[in-house]
């Protein structure tokens, strides 16, 4: 599903216009961006949460050479579904069997 996607299903399903549609998907998304950039969490209910999770500095290793590398420290994107969408989830995979 694209943002285009989700533009299309406001349009549809609210009746307003496809352009208004677009600006409201775009500025969720910059609403949710900019809350991760400031260091806050993200809680959608009945979707999930979205965390900014700070990774240490770690030695690795090149997969091709085996040569040792240095990976800085660094932010990483967690997502945590809710309970209500991992049954859900489950409850679908379930029936389709």
């Amino acid at each position: 599903m694209t943002k285009k996607d989700l533009a299309n299903i406001l349009h549809k399903t609210l009746g307003i216009n496809l352009n208004e549609a677009s600006k409201i998907v775009d500025k969720f998304f910059q609403i949710i961006i900019k809350n991760l950039v400031n260091g806050e969490d993200v809680k959608l209910p009945k979707f999930g949460s979205i965390k900014i999770q700070n990774r240490k500095p770690r030695k690795g290793r090149n997969p091709t050479t085996g040569e040792p590398i240095y990976i800085a420290e660094r932010k990483a994107i967690i997502f945590r579904p809710s309970k209500i969408l991992k049954q859900k989830l489950n409850s679908s995979s379930d029936s389709n069997e």
